[in-house]
């Protein structure tokens, strides 16, 4: 069976010009802050020159009374300038707030195009997982009907473990997604494991894991059960997700329980793959953290390797199963909750980006 691929602020300096090829959202707030700028300049100078006609334009009236009727016609140019100048100012001052509004709209924009990017982003992360963990399921199912497995809970020998314990390890070298895989039977011992030599587990009771009561309890070997992320004494604290389901009599779907097969995920290094390979820009991936997290908001992958099962997320969902929005220091956080994938419904995590301000 296939597996699927687990793989200071921003001072960018911006162009006179920018090719076409390489426009991003950055630049274009970045050319509109410039416009911007260079307008409100402009305006301030255009405000200093009229400010200067008025002026005049009063000195020279003030002239004009002066000289009587001498002076009539050119009060009436003076006044005139006045008028222009003031005009000129109102142009001016409604050219200002154009591009005040400008920039708050080019502004808005970016800020709804990159929130949306990012939920993108979050989707692609969950899905991938989910896909991936979706083969977890149909693994677990199919081992648990193997001869060897089931020979071995039906009537444990030495000789049987043996030949289980060979028999998943064949499995191991094939898929190299798994730290071990054991089979226990209905009290909880492990009585077969397929890296035995790495993993001396035989003989250790784990009845009190959740994935084993969870699949003890299972009414067909059609259905499979699996646990949350969580480490394992046994496999060197390693962090698993373990898939488990029931092993049956002759294989059946519909027959006796006779044992518990569970396969544990090497979940950190594949987690790591998918959060630390999101598609960034460069500079993006600087302040950038990309997380996955189970349904209670626990951390159980981070781009940065940082608060993993020990850090909460408190995302504002409001009901929703994504989206995306800014919080109060600027930083924007978009989440997407999982969407299962095929028959696996998934567990209700969600792939968020958590991404601060340029």
């Amino acid at each position: 069976m296939s597996l699927p691929s687990m793989t200071a602020p921003c001072t960018r300096s911006v162009p006179d010009s920018v090719s076409p090829n390489d426009v991003t959202l950055s630049d274009i707030i970045a050319q509109t802050t410039r416009a911007k700028t260079i307008t409100a300049g402009k305006v301030r100078d255009i405000r200093q020159v009229t400010s200067k006609l008025r002026i005049l334009a009063l000195n020279a009236l003030i002239e004009a009374k002066h000289a009587g009727d001498k002076g009539a016609g050119f009060s009436v140019v003076a006044d005139e300038v006045r008028n222009i100048s003031g005009e000129v100012e109102s142009l001016a001052k409604d050219l200002g707030n154009e591009i005040v509004t400008l920039e708050s709209l080019t502004q808005s924009m970016a800020q709804q195009s990159i929130g949306a990017r990012m939920t993108d982003l979050a989707l692609n992360a969950i899905e991938i997982i989910d896909r991936n963990l979706y083969e977890r399921t149909c693994d677990v199912r199919w081992w648990a009907t193997d001869s060897a497995l089931v020979n071995q809970a039906a009537d444990p020998s030495p000789q049987k473990a043996a030949y289980a314990s060979e028999r998943l390890g064949v499995i191991l070298d094939s898929y190299t997604v798994y730290i071990d895989l054991w089979l226990c039977d209905l009290s909880g011992n492990v009585i077969a494991n397929g890296r035995p030599g790495k993993h001396p587990v035989m003989g250790h009771n784990v009845s009190n894991r959740l994935w084993f009561s969870r699949a003890a309890a299972l009414k067909s070997g059609s259905d499979f059960a699996v646990a949350d992320i969580t480490t394992e004494p046994l496999l060197g604290h390693a962090q698993i997700a373990t898939y488990a389901t029931g092993v049956r009599r002759n294989g059946d779907a519909d027959g006796e329980l006779i044992g518990i097969l569970g396969i544990h995920f090497d979940w950190a290094p594949q987690a790591a793959a998918i959060t630390q390979g999101v598609r960034l820009a460069p500079d993006e991936r600087l302040r950038t953290r990309v997380l996955l997290t189970d349904a209670q908001g626990l951390i159980i992958a981070s781009s940065d390797g940082k608060g993993i099962l020990s850090e909460h997320v408190r995302l504002r969902t409001e009901g929703r199963t994504s989206g995306n929005y800014t919080d109060a220091s600027g930083t924007l956080i978009a989440f997407h909750r999982s969407p299962g994938y095929e028959t696996y419904a998934g567990l209700g995590w969600y792939g968020i980006i958590i991404q601060k301000s340029s």
